[in-house]
């Protein structure tokens, strides 16, 4: 498992004590610039960027996002968009039918595990969605949850939308964030 990949399940940890709303230290702006201005992580109408958990660094970023509020018409969610190093998109190049194979394979499996055990991932849907393949997920460590892999100025994006234990995120509200969340980024460095 990656290094960010560790830090982003930290922080996840993190968020799951709030039950996913905020209260301070969230930004309301639409988008985010990371990596001085390389990329924009989109945000959606609803979530808020906590820039006490996101971080950056070594050329990549992971930015962590809640709910406003308790009033929010969204789903409590824990909402993350990790941005790779310059250069990291080529893998997406393969396309979304050999990204789906391997992230179905045991290797694939073990690369989304929270503990880095293929046992504990089973993926329910691998399917691709303009240029990012969707994946429905179950991992023991933290549930059911949608993740998408795309690519945007030649930096692999993963985005992943999950539930707490004791606030689980619905799959279709799930599928919802996902795509939400990559129309926002798609606007947000249109150009």
């Amino acid at each position: 498992m990656s290094t960010w990949t560790s830090k982003a399940a930290a922080l996840l940890a993190t968020l799951a004590l709030t039950a996913c709303q905020v209260e301070g230290g969230f930004g309301t702006s639409r988008s985010v610039p990371v990596l001085d201005g390389a990329l924009n992580v989109g945000v959606p109408a609803g979530y808020c960027v906590d820039r006490g958990a996101s971080r950056e660094g070594n050329g990549a970023a992971v930015v962590i996002m809640g709910r406003c509020s308790s009033e929010a018409t969204v789903p409590p969610a824990v909402v993350t968009v990790s941005v790779g190093r310059a250069g990291s998109a080529g893998v997406t190049a393969a396309g979304g039918a050999a990204m789906a194979a391997w992230f179905t394979s045991p290797e694939g499996r073990k690369a989304l595990s929270r503990d880095g055990r293929a046992s504990d991932v089973r993926v329910h849907q691998a399917i691709s969605s303009g240029d990012a393949l969707l994946l429905h997920v179950t991992d023991r460590k933290v549930g059911t949850y949608w993740r998408a892999i795309t690519g945007k100025k030649g930096r692999l994006i993963t985005l992943s939308a999950t539930g707490t234990p004791r606030v689980p995120l619905d799959p279709a509200a799930g599928r919802r964030v996902i795509d939400q969340l990559l129309a926002a980024l798609s606007r947000a460095n249109a150009g």
